[in-house]
């Protein structure tokens, strides 16, 4: 059994709902009011956490060091170095966060994307740390990230087995005691048939922590399957509005939906239980009805129970229905008004 991980008092396990993640992205779409609003919309919709991400467009990559061209991207001719520049959120935009958060019941986290991102989270007081399913082949950044001692989450999109060997290795090695993966496609719609959710509980075995989804379906289907196989975290991309555009605005969730997630994926959690068989306490008053067998005549003293004055009917206050052909031949003992539940007294 994975142990329960304590981040910023919200305690995270399999004996406790999902912890919802609202990935706010680069859907602030530059404007401060907007990030705020979002945080707001998160909060409203019953998510646990919002998360940033940390880095600038000269962190990331280099002006003209690449344009994509893949033809089923979001983001086909747009060069790489423009999109960080469209997406990042301003550093000094992240108090503001992390205040509105706060005073909202909401833990504001981030993902750094390099060393420097860090120290700067560490200063704002970053409860727990987000490695991108991108980042999560570099080791000096797990390393940087552990050494801080807060629990981290760590996405596994677009990595060999071997490299999330590595990844959590590095990790564990460095000192991080507290580690959450996330199962997540790196694809921008992701589709329900690349998902492949049952990695989660395998995940969950191979490296003996909480394992998580990192969605980016379209929909809520996916992340709800994902707590009926083990999920304790799930992430979603957040928006006010898809129609507002935004460079992950067509993958994100709106608050109406957030908040579906919220409901259902407790849902969910609540119906896993335990295992059981037998009548529960909450079933007890259902068995009335069941099926007895009722006289369906009126049968006198001596008279042949048949099918014709017999009958197996609701509700279960006469024999079982297992008793029907047995009875069938007996005599009655004593006269047997219709409508009345057999006993074995009037046989």
């Amino acid at each position: 059994m994975t142990k329960e991980i304590n981040i910023a008092g919200r305690l995270v396990g399999p004996d406790h709902s999902p912890f919802i993640i609202a990935e706010m992205s680069g859907n602030h779409n530059q404007s401060l009011e907007r990030a705020l609003a979002i945080v707001d919309a998160a909060a409203d919709a019953g998510a646990d956490a919002i998360k940033l991400q940390t880095y600038t467009a000269d962190t990331m990559t280099l002006p003209g060091a690449f344009t994509i061209e893949d033809p089923g991207s979001l983001w086909k001719g747009r060069e790489l170095y423009d999109l960080y520049q469209e997406a990042y959120t301003p550093w000094e935009w992240h108090q503001p966060l992390f205040d509105r958060a706060k005073a909202r019941g909401l833990i504001a986290f981030s993902s750094p994307f390099d060393e420097t991102a860090v120290d700067f989270l560490e200063g704002l007081g970053a409860p727990v740390y987000k490695i991108a399913s991108f980042e999560n082949t570099d080791h000096p950044l797990l390393r940087k990230v552990a050494a801080t001692g807060k629990p981290v989450i760590m996405s596994t999109g677009a990595a060999t087995i071997a490299e999330v060997e590595e990844g959590v290795r590095v990790l564990r090695e460095a000192g991080c005691k507290d580690l959450i993966l996330l199962k997540c496609t790196s694809t921008y719609p992701a589709t329900p048939e690349n998902t492949n959710l049952r990695t989660i509980p395998h995940m969950r075995e191979l490296y003996n922590v909480q394992v998580g989804l990192s969605d980016h379906t379209m929909g809520i289907g996916a992340a709800v399957a994902a707590v009926a196989l083990g999920a304790t975290v799930i992430e979603k991309h957040f928006t006010l509005r898809r129609a507002d555009g935004g460079v992950d605005a067509a993958f994100s969730l709106e608050p109406e939906e957030l908040k579906a997630l919220a409901i259902e994926s407790n849902r969910a959690f609540l119906a896993l239980g335990q295992v059981q068989y037998g009548v529960q306490r909450a079933e007890e008053k259902s068995r009335l009805f069941k099926r007895s067998v009722y006289a369906a005549q009126h049968i006198e003293a001596g008279e042949l129970f048949t099918k014709e004055n017999i009958r197996v009917i609701r509700p279960g206050l006469g024999l079982a229905p297992k008793y029907f052909e047995e009875l069938l031949g007996k005599r009655a003992r004593t006269a047997i008004p219709a409508g009345t539940p057999l006993s074995w007294e009037m046989v």
